[in-house]
């Protein structure tokens, strides 16, 4: 089994096709990758390495785990409340995810942000 959106998975092949060796894919997936297929077409709530929170509906991503967000939006959190800021279509590169959840939408729209208060993320340290 392709860790692969079917969506890109022609364009990957005609890339195999007539690419040089070293541009072609590599077909061995990451395990978060073959975990993530299953949220494909559901909300998901990416926390970044550098502390952003991007919500967005998984369209697809690749065997690095670079995750294509469609309809998405930033969640920036401060102590005056929180901002939702649309970013629409965003790739999101897989060595920048710090995690990644799906979002349950019911109690997602429960919650009013602009009453949100809080400190905005840290950055993951290494």
């Amino acid at each position: 089994s392709s860790c692969l959106s079917p969506r890109f998975s022609l364009s990957l092949s005609l890339l195999s096709l007539f690419a040089p060796e070293s541009l072609k894919p590599n077909s061995v997936c990451s395990p978060m990758a073959n975990l993530l297929s299953d949220f494909e077409g559901l909300p998901v709530s990416v926390i970044t390495n550098d502390g952003r929170n991007i919500v967005g509906t998984l369209a697809g991503m690749d065997q690095l785990t670079n995750l294509i967000l469609e309809d998405c939006h930033e969640r920036v959190h401060s102590p005056e409340g929180t901002e939702q800021v649309p970013l629409g279509l965003y790739i999101v590169r897989g060595d920048n995810i710090c995690a990644v959840g799906e979002v349950d939408l019911a109690l997602d729209k429960g919650i009013d942000f602009s009453q949100l208060r809080g400190e905005p993320l840290a950055p993951v340290t290494h």
